[in-house]
């Protein structure tokens, strides 16, 4: 996911805030601490439509408000949540059975027509949902999408055969069938992503059509409900939902905070504004062990950091050019100096979080080696300028300058790195195929499983494939690996699969992170997961 990075491509810091009015004094401390609000610091979600949310700002305020199909424990493995069961016999028919006594915040019942019409919606082609590409292997799926065969954009295809997937079935009011193209065994773990959540009747203006201003004031089943509506680049505010079945929230509300700056967060944590900040700045490493002593925390997570070329530009269409590149850039120098070893040099395409990972799959061409870089690449023709876009509101700038630096030294060119206000805006002009150059981007795991690495990010047509990569051979081995019968299987064909990014190479494997977070001494229990949002019902005020 893009990430903050579904993400989801990731984008950079988050972090929580206790509101001043969460403990004020007098009264019963449990009850007071159980009422709290807390505040979550992000950057400007690009959408809060479940179907249409690839990336992580979104994703943490939407996990608030909905809960999945499944979540997964701390060994990768899923576990329902609302569901009831998940079954197969083949891989290829699915029997999602929900539990009962779920509701929308409205109070409508949460049923197995919410699954099918969301579904239907986010897998129908003309929306344009960015998560449109998880529902491709349900039956039907391609019969939804339109046919461009001028090449010259969706606006000017026919409209697609069909509106809805043959593939969902619905058996009761609290049942429904999933049937695949092809046997998938990881298809319980992809139904845990973001793009499966439900939707309520009260958010279609029509059949098929949702309202303009749903994503406003989105209506979830979660343990979370919308407070007012979506304040653009500044807050969206969330309380508990008192009738949510599962396990309840330890805090009354949270504050999603919207900041254009990571430092800005740090800052806050230190002048006693925020509680919590889930990634802490580059600029503020060195001192916030010493600053926040036993809060200073760390955890593992899934990301992976990289760089990715437009490979529809010309000056970046050579592999050689592409290879000289990432040879030229000391991934150990930048965590170390930079990241002040809170990351790891990445030489692969995937997170060690999955099983299937190798740990030197990219081999010479994630090896530093300046010399041989630049003879490469001069004998390639690379380009004399090289910029590097990326998104200011996710403190990426100092590594960004000394990759351009180092690229200046090793490579004899002309190297500059150009901030974009917001992730949103640099999605957009990325999704718009405008020039930015090389393009910072980042991925968190949507679920846990290899291929997620991999279809997503440079499988044609994938929903997180901003560089125009394409290849058919690669295609396919991802496709085997989908419908191989077992985990061991399908990891092999993924694996070699991996073994043609490194042959092709579409993007430069940079870091591989880990969750790097703080908090006050006003809240405990403060966790962040693999997916680098923090765990919402853990969390708890000490007063």
């Amino acid at each position: 996911m893009r990430g903050q990075f579904p993400l989801k491509m990731a984008v950079g810091a988050t972090a929580i805030m206790l509101l001043a009015a969460g403990c004020s004094g007098g009264g019963d401390d449990e009850t007071s601490a159980a009422d709290a609000l807390i505040s979550i610091g992000i950057g400007e979600p690009q959408h809060l439509i479940p179907s249409n949310t690839t990336e992580s700002n979104g994703a943490e305020v939407l996990a608030a408000l909905f809960s999945p199909l499944v979540d997964f424990d701390a060994d990768n493995k899923p576990f329902t949540v609302a569901a009831e069961s998940v079954e197969s016999t083949d891989n290829k028919v699915w029997t999602v059975k929900l539990k009962d006594g779920y509701t929308f915040h409205n109070g409508e019942k949460v049923g197995a027509d919410n699954y099918i019409n969301a579904w239907n919606h986010a897998a129908y082609g003309p929306n344009g949902n960015g998560g449109s590409y998880f529902l491709e292997r349900i039956e039907g799926y391609k019969d939804l999408q339109s046919e461009d065969p001028d090449g010259d954009g969706p606006q000017k295809a026919p409209d697609p055969k069909a509106k809805t997937l043959t593939g969902l079935k619905k058996v009761d009011d609290l049942t429904f069938t999933v049937t695949l193209s092809e046997p998938f065994s990881g298809w319980r773990s992809v139904m845990g992503y973001t793009t499966f959540y439900p939707l309520p009747a009260a958010a279609w203006a029509s059949e098929g059509v949702l309202k303009e201003d749903y994503e406003q004031a989105p209506i979830g089943n979660g343990p979370f409900k919308m407070k007012g509506t979506w304040q653009h680049d500044s807050k969206i505010e969330v309380e508990r939902y008192d009738a949510y079945p599962g396990d309840k929230p330890k805090v009354g509300g949270v504050t999603y905070k919207i900041y254009q700056e990571q430092t800005a967060q740090y800052a806050d944590l230190m002048g006693g504004a925020l509680d919590v900040v889930t990634q802490i700045p580059i600029e503020n490493l060195a001192t916030a062990p010493a600053d926040l002593g036993d809060r200073f925390k760390t955890s593992s997570n899934s990301v992976f950091q990289f760089v990715g070329f437009p490979t529809f530009l010309p000056q970046y269409s050579k592999v050689e050019v592409r290879k000289a590149i990432s040879m030229a850039i000391n991934r150990k120098e930048i965590t170390d100096n930079i990241f002040r070893g809170s990351q790891t040099p990445a030489a692969s395409f995937v997170s060690p979080a999955v099983a299937g990972y190798r740990e030197n799959s990219c081999g010479e061409a994630c090896t530093y080696d300046p010399a041989k870089a630049k003879a490469a690449y001069e004998a390639a023709g690379g380009p004399k300028q090289i910029k590097i876009t990326y998104n200011a509101d996710g403190g990426h700038k100092p590594w960004v300058d000394a990759t351009c630096n180092q690229l200046k030294a090793n490579l004899g060119v002309d190297c500059v790195g150009t901030g974009e206000p917001k992730f949103a805006d640099l999605l957009t002009k990325v999704e718009n195929k405008e020039d930015v150059g090389m393009i910072r981007l980042g991925w968190i795991m949507d679920y846990p499983l290899m291929e997620n690495y991999l279809g997503p990010l440079y499988g044609t047509g994938g929903s997180s494939n901003y560089y125009g990569y394409s290849n058919p051979e690669f295609d396919n081995l991802v496709k085997q690996g989908s419908a191989a019968p077992t985990e061991e299987e399908a990891i092999k064909l993924w694996q070699q699969a991996e073994d043609i990014l490194v042959r092709d190479m579409p993007v430069i494997p940079l870091r591989l992170g880990q969750n790097v977070f703080g908090h006050s001494e006003r809240v405990k229990n403060v966790e962040v997961d693999k997916f680098q949002k923090v765990e919402l019902l853990k969390i708890e005020a000490t007063s």
